[in-house]
Parts: structure tokens; sequence; C-alpha cells
């Protein structure tokens, strides 16, 4: 099984330095791209999650340190998504804010679950 960081590994064998990496993820990728940038938070290119975010389970906090060193952060969320709550992107928002990272969050209007085309521009 491939994760992000056997990906990122593959890509820095080929002369790749991690800043020069993006971190891209729809629904659970983004939850995976955003988990692994919070536990592992350095300088990425960019961290992109659509329609996904940070879980953690109910009562508990967040609890990571580092610095993203003010890696641009683009979150997207649809604003009634039947599978990822609009809470979950503000949460998303608030740990990556408070690991240095640059984050852009956009909630569109809609009830779905999905990709929208203001997010691919």
């Amino acid at each position: 099984m491939k994760t992000v960081e056997n990906c990122i590994e593959k890509l820095e064998e080929k002369g790749f330095e991690r800043e020069d990496i993006f971190l891209l993820g729809f629904s659970q990728g983004a939850c995976l791209v955003t988990e692994y940038a919070a536990r592992n938070p350095e300088r990425f290119k960019a961290v992109i999650g659509y329609s996904g975010g940070l879980i953690k389970p109910e009562g508990r906090k967040f609890n990571y340190s580092g610095n993203l060193e003010e890696t641009p952060v683009f979150l997207g969320c649809n604003k009634k998504d039947p599978h990822i709550p609009k809470s979950r992107a503000n949460e998303t928002q608030e740990v990556l804010e408070g690991l240095d990272g640059e984050v852009e969050k956009r909630i569109y209007e809609g009830s779905f679950h999905g990709i929208v085309e203001d997010e691919i521009e």
C-alpha cells in the first residue's frame, strides 16, 4: 500500500525537494494529505484539500506541533456537504494556521460532495 510518505520518497529519489511538492487530495485523500501535513509540518509547495480535512474522535483536541513555514494551503468544501461538515474545514483551517500555514478556505453554496470549477481554477 502506498502512503503519502512513500509518494514523497519516490519524488525525492527523482530529485524533487519537499518545498517543490504539492500535497493534494479529494475527500478521504484530503483527510490524508492534511493529516500528513499536520503530523509532518515543513515547507511544501502547497497543501490542497478538496472536500476533506483533519478528523478526530468526538471530544478530543488536535495536538500537533511544528512549522509549515508559510506553506500555502487551500481548503474547499460545500456548505452542506453530506460527508464533510463545515466545522471540519473550520477546525482544519485553525490547526494548519496554528502550524504557520497560509490557509485559504472557501465554502461553496450547495449540498453535494465534489469539486467545483472555481477550485480547479
